[in-house]
């Protein structure tokens, strides 16, 4: 019988969003804290392990979002202040 090549869950690892793979309102993080620019629609959020950026259509719509499962990462680090 074949094994599956799903990605299982990594021991110590906890989500700490509403699911594992979807995009949601409450984690948006004002973009204007960091140094990067976004197109209209689009949305900079926050999943407790990496950034990374969406289109608000995908937002609470119940789907998996490619960008978050993706492996994009973006490390930001906030403007200075000043």
């Amino acid at each position: 019988m074949a094994r599956s090549s799903a990605p299982r869950h990594e021991t110590g690892k906890t989500i700490t969003t509403k699911s594992p793979f979807g995009s949601h309102a409450d984690m948006i993080v004002d973009h204007t804290e960091y140094d990067i620019e976004l197109q209209d629609g689009q949305v900079l959020l926050d999943d407790g392990s990496h950034f990374y950026v969406t289109s608000k259509k995908r937002l609470d719509d119940g789907l998996a979002d490619p960008a978050r499962y993706s492996g994009t990462r973006l490390y930001l680090t906030k403007k200075a202040q000043g």
